[in-house]
């Protein structure tokens, strides 16, 4: 099948879950199921609780249906109509109503004695859906068109792909992303916490995951220092003028926390753009010093619903690596392909590269969407494109999906275990220089509006570690490890020359551990293991006799008797390159 076809079937799928629904609960309510990226889901009100055991019913039911419809029969109905089929389902009357207000044209959909609201989409014989490339997935709580403040209705997801095969490698990937959940390793390795005083979506980062974290921004900032970047700090927060000015206040509406100070208010910033507007905009720069490039790792607040909390990876604090750069159009070229070549060698270290693409976002037809002259648009967007061709990047161009200030490029990148994370992005602004008034003097002594080029490499830093826990597996590179290799005594008469080569380790700004306990080796060698240790190295008679020490290691096992100067060695120039 095509994407067009998957997706078509997909949302075939939506509405035999539904009709399977109804007849097994005929005083269900149904809502909405539309297609997704791993199948379908649809929203139902319950009478009664329904659960993953019900599964099994259900889907006996979807494919005595499926046997029995011939296709999707499309009629296009009156409102009086279409209230009269619906009426006594809420949800469809407001669904309903909603159409009317925006002048289009109401369609129902009907497939064997199941009719359903819907805008098509649909594969023309069920025939043609492999009944064992599908799957009813799971059961979760969802509010009411995303809501809050509505009723929580209960969603059901099915899977659903081309065929059993790809179904099967989905599931199979599923179980392996259990084993590898960041949430369950970042308490094993004692990376990270979540407290409940504290609050959800506030994770708090032990010594652990604080050494992976800084390791990260130390990284990201060497591959900027050399590139004419300049760091800058801004505060958590700023006067509520600021970000109405800027326009996020009206963008990000219930996202942003509030804060008052005695008469005074002020929001917890959502966005570190507007900050950098003001830094810029308090020099007096000249062509000549364009482009002005800034760079601040940078924790933003936003008010993410409960639900939607996970871990790392959908937090409330979010700590961007961000960058800002003030350049002119003609400069958009050049810069971007600095960015493109940060992106590749971050990426290549992190592996991976492999089988990554990118989204060239441009505008769509409706220009009234998008802010600024079409001559700048033109010029951003074949600045963009031309740098995705000369540094050969994978990417397809995403029409009508670029941001309302600019143009942009989303990487999309996947983990070991093949799942795909958007993660850097490069995108064009023409909206803030606008709203802030910005300019630089040019050749002819006139005031220039610049460009702002926003810019991401790792995403932000919550997220991006949750990634590579799981990317990783918890198994990081001896670069990013905790603790890069354990000092283990055979027993206590071992330990002068064991501490010894410990504190040889520590003085050359190894991250070692010592483990001088009167224990069993192999509950000291298990431990190592259990930590997911790159190195360690195990001292006992031999080793002593001949001042040197017996190295094994996590990925490659027992490596042998190597002296303490190769140790050293081999361990910094494994660091350096970040192998």
């Amino acid at each position: 099948m095509t994407n067009d076809k998957l997706d078509k079937a997909r949302h075939s799928l939506a509405h035999l879950l539904a009709s399977a629904i109804l007849e097994l609960y005929p005083d269900t309510l149904v809502t909405l199921g539309p297609s997704i990226d791993t199948g379908f889901y649809y929203d139902f009100e319950f009478k009664s609780p329904v659960s993953e055991k019900d599964f099994e019913k259900i889907e006996k039911v979807m494919r005595k249906h499926a046997k029995a419809w011939q296709g999707f029969v499309g009629t296009d109905v009156s409102h009086e109509e279409a209230k009269k089929i619906f009426a006594g389902n809420p949800y469809k009357l407001e669904l309903i109503e909603g159409i009317k207000e925006k002048g289009e044209q109401i369609t129902t959909y009907k497939s064997g004695d199941f009719v359903d609201l819907c805008r098509g989409g649909h594969v023309d014989d069920m025939g043609v859906i492999p009944m064992d490339s599908w799957k009813l997935d799971r059961v979760a709580g969802a509010y009411w068109r995303g809501d809050e403040k509505n009723k929580m209705l209960t969603r059901i997801y099915g899977l659903a792909f081309e065929t059993k095969e790809d179904l099967d490698a989905y599931l199979l990937q599923q179980e392996e992303a259990k084993k590898r959940d960041h949430r369950k390793i970042g308490k094993e390795l004692k990376l990270f916490t979540i407290s409940e005083l504290v609050g959800p979506g506030l994770p708090l980062l032990q010594p652990n995951g604080m050494i992976i974290r800084e390791e990260i921004e130390d990284y990201l900032w060497k591959l900027h220092k050399n590139k004419g970047y300049q760091r800058i700090w801004s505060p958590h927060l700023a006067k509520k003028d600021l970000y109405e000015t800027s326009g996020h206040a009206a963008k990000f509406g219930e996202e942003l926390f509030r804060v008052k100070g005695g008469e005074e208010d002020f929001f917890m910033k959502p966005m570190n753009c507007p900050h950098h507007m003001q830094i810029f905009a308090d020099n007096q720069f000249s062509y000549r010093d364009m482009p002005v490039r800034y760079f601040e790792p940078a924790t933003v607040y936003r008010y993410e619903k409960a639900g939607q909390l996970s871990g790392l990876t959908r937090v409330r604090s979010i700590t961007q690596d961000d960058g800002h750069l003030f350049c002119r159009v003609s400069q958009i070229g050049q810069e971007v392909s600095t960015i493109v070549e940060i992106i590749k060698e971050f990426f290549t270290t992190m592996g991976m590269m492999d089988g990554y693409w990118v989204r060239l976002s441009v505008r769509g037809d409706d220009k009234s969407k998008y802010l600024g002259d079409d001559d700048v648009w033109e010029k951003a967007e074949s600045a963009l494109e031309k740098a995705a061709k000369e540094n050969n990047l994978n990417y397809k161009i995403g029409r009508d999906e670029a941001a309302f200030y600019g143009p942009k490029l989303d990487f999309m990148f996947k983990d070991a275990i093949g799942r795909e994370w958007q993660l850097s992005t490069i995108q064009c602004d023409f909206n803030l220089p606008e709203k802030f008034n910005l300019s630089f003097t040019n050749e002819k002594g006139e005031q220039e509006r610049p460009v702002v080029i926003h810019r991401a490499i790792s995403g932000s830093l919550e997220r991006f570690m949750g990634v590579m826990i799981e990317h990783y597996a918890g198994n990081f590179p001896l670069w990013l490890s905790p603790v890069q290799v354990k000092v283990i005594p055979v027993r206590m008469n071992h330990n002068e020359y064991a501490k010894k080569v410990y504190d040889m380790l520590i003085e050359k700004d190894i991250r070692a551990e010592f483990d001088d306990e009167d224990s069993n080796l192999g509950g000291k060698v298990r431990d190592a293991k259990n930590q997911k240790m790159p190195y360690w190295i195990v001292i006992g008679d031999k080793e002593i006799e001949v001042d040197k020490v017996t190295l094994e290691s996590r990925d490659n096992g027992q490596l042998g008797q190597i002296s303490k100067e190769e140790l050293v060695s081999k361990l910094l120039e494994e660091i350096t390159n970040k192998k």
